[in-house]
């Protein structure tokens, strides 16, 4: 069974403006397919049970072009995912996304993975029509 799923696109911007919307919470809304709303470290998430409150915290290292994030759920199961800023050049940027599996009970599992993982393809494309269209 794979245990992480590793996914990156090229991003024609400078690396400084993708880390910084990617970095910023509140974008996620914008981005991606499980977070409604975020707002002051929680975010309002759906999931394939519901909709979901959970605690949300950001890690951004701008020298080294990280973004970290660490989803605390309500039952204080944990979601963590890693993410990469790399220059390529002035206006190019490379962003690399590590997908781990979601914090559910082995029996569940077989397949989330794969689901989410295909889901952060199509959350990529759209992170990269966002910050090159400057929507």
């Amino acid at each position: 069974m794979k245990s992480f799923d590793l996914q990156g696109i090229d991003l024609n911007v400078p690396s400084r403006k993708a880390l910084a919307f990617i970095a910023d919470a509140a974008q996620l809304p914008a981005w991606t397919n499980a977070f409604e709303s975020v707002s002051a470290g929680r975010a309002v998430m759906r999931t394939p049970t519901g909709v979901v409150t959970v605690d949300l915290a950001v890690h951004t290292s701008p020298s080294h072009g990280t973004i970290d994030w660490r989803i605390t759920f309500p039952d204080q199961s944990v979601a963590t995912a890693f993410s990469r800023v790399v220059e390529l050049g002035p206006d190019r940027c490379a962003y690399s996304f590590v997908l781990t599996p979601p914090p559910i009970p082995l029996e569940q599992l077989e397949g989330a993975l794969e689901a989410q993982s295909q889901s952060l393809a199509q959350e990529l494309r759209k992170l990269k029509q966002i910050l090159e269209n400057d929507v």
